[in-house]
This record gives C-alpha cells, sequence and structure tokens, in this order.
C-alpha cells in the first residue's frame, strides 16, 4: 500500500510541475518578422524614421522632426489603431504656434493672404479618439502649406483612405510630411517652404500579411486614381534622405520597403 501511495504522490507532484510550466508567464520577446513564431505585440513598435535634417518633438499623439530652415516637419508619425479611425470627437480648429519648438513655430500670420492651407501632417480627422489629441493636432508644427483644391481634393482623399486601412487592418504606421529640398519658394515672414510634393509612409505589421506602401503626390490637384501615386518606401527614402522604419529587423525592412502593393491594401480596386 506505501508504494502505491508513493507512486500516487509522485503522479500527483509531476502533474503540478507540468502545469507550472505550461501557465509560466512569458518572457519579452524581440519583433521578428512574420515568418517567425513569437513577435513583440503591435504597440511596442518603434516605428520612428530617423531625424535627417530636424529636432525630434515627442507630442502625446504624434511624433515629429522640426527643420528650422524650412518652419514646418520633415516628418510627423504615429500609431492609428481602428477603434482611433472610427473617434467621433467633432472637429475644432484651434490652430496655434506650438511651444514645444524653441526655435519657435510658423505663425497664423504666415499663412495670412499666402493663398495656401494650413495642411495637416497629421490629419485631424485621425485624431477625433479624443479632445486632447484634436487639439493636439492643430499645433502650427503639424501644418505645412499646401494649395487649396490639393490639401481639400486628391489629399484629403489619401488620408480617408488611410483611415479605411486602419480600420481593415486593426493598426497601422503613419508617416507624412513635405518633401523639404533647396530653393523652394516661401510664405510669410518666418519663410515657411512650400514643398512641391508630399508623402505618406504606411507600414501594417501585424499577422497574418505584413505590408508596406508609399504615396508621393504633387501639391497641386488632381483627378488621377490614388493607385497612380504608389510608390516603395526605398525610392521616398531616395527622395527626403529619411530612413523610415530602422527600428525593424533588416531583413523584414529590406522587404517591406520594396513592396508597391496598392492591390494588398484596397482590394476593391
Amino acid at each position: 500500500m506505501k508504494k502505491k501511495h508513493y507512486l500516487i504522490l509522485f503522479v500527483v507532484a509531476l502533474l503540478i510541475a507540468l502545469v507550472s510550466v505550461f501557465l509560466k508567464k512569458p518572457g519579452n520577446y524581440k519583433l521578428t518578422p512574420k515568418t517567425e513564431a513569437k513577435q513583440e505585440p503591435a504597440a511596442e513598435l518603434n516605428y520612428l524614421p530617423s531625424a535627417t535634417h530636424g529636432k525630434i518633438v515627442a507630442h502625446q499623439y504624434y511624433t515629429l522632426s522640426y527643420v528650422e530652415k524650412h518652419e514646418q516637419a520633415e516628418w510627423v508619425a504615429y500609431e492609428l489603431t481602428k477603434a482611433e479611425a472610427l473617434g467621433t470627437i467633432t472637429r475644432k480648429d484651434a490652430f496655434r504656434e506650438d511651444p514645444s519648438i524653441q526655435t519657435g513655430s510658423a505663425t497664423l500670420d504666415d499663412y495670412k493672404k499666402s493663398g495656401y492651407d494650413r495642411g495637416h501632417l497629421a490629419p485631424a480627422a485621425d485624431m477625433k479618439f479624443s479632445k486632447e489629441a484634436m487639439s493636439e493636432s492643430f499645433f502650427m508644427s503639424n501644418m505645412a502649406p499646401q494649395k487649396p483644391s490639393f490639401n481639400r481634393g486628391i489629399w484629403k482623399e489619401l488620408e480617408e483612405k488611410v483611415r479605411e486601412w486602419a480600420v481593415q487592418n486593426d493598426r497601422i504606421y503613419v508617416v507624412t510630411g513635405g518633401v523639404l529640398t533647396d530653393g523652394l519658394s516661401t510664405i510669410g515672414a518666418d519663410k515657411v517652404s512650400v514643398p512641391k510634393y508630399f508623402y505618406k509612409v504606411v507600414l501594417d505589421y501585424t499577422e497574418p500579411e505584413t505590408k508596406a506602401i508609399a504615396f508621393v503626390l504633387p501639391n497641386q490637384n488632381s483627378k488621377k486614381p490614388l493607385s497612380s501615386f504608389a510608390v516603395s518606401i526605398d525610392s521616398v527614402e531616395k527622395l527626403t534622405g529619411i530612413d523610415f522604419f530602422p527600428a525593424l529587423p533588416d531583413d523584414a525592412e529590406n522587404a517591406l520597403e520594396r513592396m508597391v502593393t496598392y492591390s494588398l491594401w484596397d482590394r476593391r480596386n
């Protein structure tokens, strides 16, 4: 009987040990390409580009690299989730200088009677999930001079499309800016550069289908389909000198930045 009793105790102890192994809290895994099993939650992804010419300023809901020479951001980067894209906060215009820019941001007067819109880089409509986010989107550091027909036309269409993709893919990362080069025309006393082109880079780094896409659009009205402006991230890096998503593993970064995958993003077209 004693042997049987010891055997039962041994079996119970073994079962407890096995259960404890399975219930053990997993460790922190390094972000890896989708081909590997272990992947850190997307919220942990460091999606910020390099600060090629500017100074990084981190706001609560987006981060930017401000270039004093051009009085605007070379890029504005943020995460956009499905829940955020479906936000319902009413837009409330609150254009104002950005107190976080030590050298002083562009001002409302710079745009007055210039013929250009104060074009959002991180759109106000992407920040409709909270009053604070909406308010933050109206810092002048988040603006760039855009022709009204562009800002209210093809650019607005692209912004709406990106929100659709956030809903379809649950979580995406967006980087936007004007192509800032020497010799651009300027507006206002602060000489705010007027970009000839604007870009938008979008990354989906979640299973089951990681993908990326970029767009470069001239700062003018256009009736062409959005797909005609789709390019690879590699091409935008060459155009701007900015390194997008440098924190990604090299193999994943290289593969994603070569993609021109409009059909993967917008399967209806």
